[in-house]
């Protein structure tokens, strides 16, 4: 409680006809409680307000100050500095009555609040953020590093990859490329090893023969008169070339020699050679193929025929390996029953083609197994059916009507059969090969020769007899044992071959 001077409550006695209206005590004391409560009330709110530091303090009141302005407030005149002497008494009027004070409520303090952060605690925390900020710049920067080291690996991989796969393609390239080249190496020795001796090679007895003779004539320098042609009639009648071939020669020679056409040995050489590639050639053109043309009808059935010893079975398998290569189907029939060991050859050589063979019991009727070869080819749809047939029979029963017989029941299996009839001659055989041809051409009507051992004879000149009187196409000729010397038959070549 604040204290006041006992000064305050003196009242001057005044004359009461001076003052018109005097205070009592109680109002007084009223007016008093009233300024303390509000000077209380003032002192909470200033004490609440410090401790919140809303505000700067202020410094305390000075008690004087308070009893001064409790006195001004009440309206006590403040003391004379001297004696002076009663003024009169103003009137004042009554005091109004004082209304009842109704208690406010003590407002109630709010909690404190907290302090401000220390400038060493703001500082920490900038420093946290920082060091937070540089760690995930750090964790982003390792995220992407560790993201390009990925990716560079992954091209790493992948170019090494292109590089192994480069390389292993090239590998394989490089092996192919080798055995390619190998392979071309090993066909290469084995056509070496197979290409058999060139017609030129295989007429060199009959180059040593007639025409050695015939070039003794050519190579003088002497005049072409009668005594050359006789000279040259003996050598052409001795050449296994036929009486009728060889008079055809030496007439078409006289006659040129009669308009002067030939009136030196050169001349005479090459008049002779222009003849007999006429002959040879039949009248077909130059560089046509000799040799058998399989038709569209299948299987092609080819007979071969021949006495026994004219190389007939090695031909048969010869021809089946060179219509095998050239991509044909082929399939063997052993028709040849009655020679020892005919049987056994075929399948050797059926073998070594590749291709199947039908065989009969020995001693089986050849017409047989040819019908049941043909049968089985039409069946399993081959392309060319090959039969071997008897060169001699055991019987008493002619070889032609025999070989007829097989021609009839073949085109029972497959009509039109056969669609080839070749006939297989020994070259060593001279004029006596030329009968054969006329006999099987009689009998079977023969589409094609094969001359074989053509290479073991100084009788080559037989070649253009058969021509000339039967006028059979020459097929192929044989200058060896390999499969590559069974040749197509060139007439140019053979002309050449015999000239050269």
């Amino acid at each position: 409680m604040v204290s006041l001077s006992r000064d305050f409550f003196l009242v001057r006695r005044v004359p009461v006809h001076s003052i018109p209206l005097a205070l009592a005590t109680s109002d007084v004391a009223g007016a008093a409680i009233v300024v303390a409560l509000v000077v209380l009330f003032v002192l909470a709110g200033l004490r609440t307000f410090r401790k919140r530091g809303a505000a700067p303090s202020e410094p305390p009141v000075a008690q004087g100050e308070i009893e001064r302005e409790l006195e001004r407030e009440a309206g006590v005149p403040p003391p004379p500095e001297t004696a002076l002497p009663p003024a009169p008494p103003v009137p004042r009027p009554a005091p109004a009555p004082a209304p009842a004070l109704t208690p406010e409520p003590i407002p109630v303090a709010a909690p404190p609040a907290p302090a401000g952060p220390s400038p060493a605690e703001v500082a920490r925390r900038e420093a946290d953020a920082a060091a937070e900020e540089a760690r995930k710049k750090e964790d982003y920067r390792q995220k992407k590093e560790a993201e390009r080291l990925e990716k560079e690996r992954r091209r790493l991989e992948r170019e090494e990859e292109e590089r192994r796969a480069q390389e292993e393609r090239a590998r394989q390239a490089r092996e192919a490329e080798e055995a390619r080249l190998r392979e071309e190496e090993e066909k290469r020795r084995r056509a070496e090893a197979e290409a058999g001796r060139t017609l030129a090679a295989g007429l060199e007895k009959t180059r040593g023969g007639f025409m050695a003779r015939l070039q003794g004539i050519f190579g003088g320098a002497r005049q072409v008169d009668e005594s050359t042609l006789a000279e040259m009639e003996e050598i052409l009648f001795t050449a296994d070339i036929g009486v009728k071939t060889a008079t055809k020669l030496l007439e078409a020679a006289r006659e040129k020699v009669k308009r002067r056409e030939l009136d030196d040995p050169a001349k005479l050489k090459a008049g002779l050679r222009q003849e007999i590639s006429r002959i040879v050639s039949l009248g077909t053109p130059p560089g046509a193929s000799r040799e058998i043309a399989v038709g569209t009808s299948r299987p092609w059935v080819i007979m071969v025929v021949g006495v026994n010893g004219s190389g007939k079975t090695t031909t048969v398998g010869k021809l089946a390996s060179r219509l095998h290569q050239s991509g044909l189907t082929v399939l063997l029939g052993a028709g040849d029953t009655f020679r020892a060991a005919a049987g056994e050859q075929l399948e050797i050589w059926a073998e070594r083609v590749g291709a199947p063979v039908v065989r009969g019991k020995d001693g089986a009727d050849p017409a047989s197994v040819c019908f049941e070869a043909v049968k089985r080819g039409v069946e399993e749809k081959f392309d060319v059916v090959l039969l071997d047939t008897a060169g001699r029979l055991h019987t008493k029963l002619p070889l032609m009507d025999e070989l007829k017989k097989v021609k009839r029941v073949v085109d029972k299996a497959s009509p039109g059969a056969p669609n080839d009839v070749l006939l297989v001659l020994d070259a060593t055989n001279g004029q006596n090969a030329i009968a054969q041809a006329r006999q099987f051409h009689d009998a079977l009507g023969v589409t094609g020769i094969a001359l074989t051992k053509l290479d073991g004879t100084a009788k080559g000149g037989v070649v253009i007899g058969i021509l000339d009187e039967l006028r059979i196409p020459v097929r192929y000729v044989g200058v060896g044992e390999k499969v590559a010397d069974l040749r197509p038959f060139d007439p140019a070549e053979f002309v050449d071959a015999l000239f050269e």
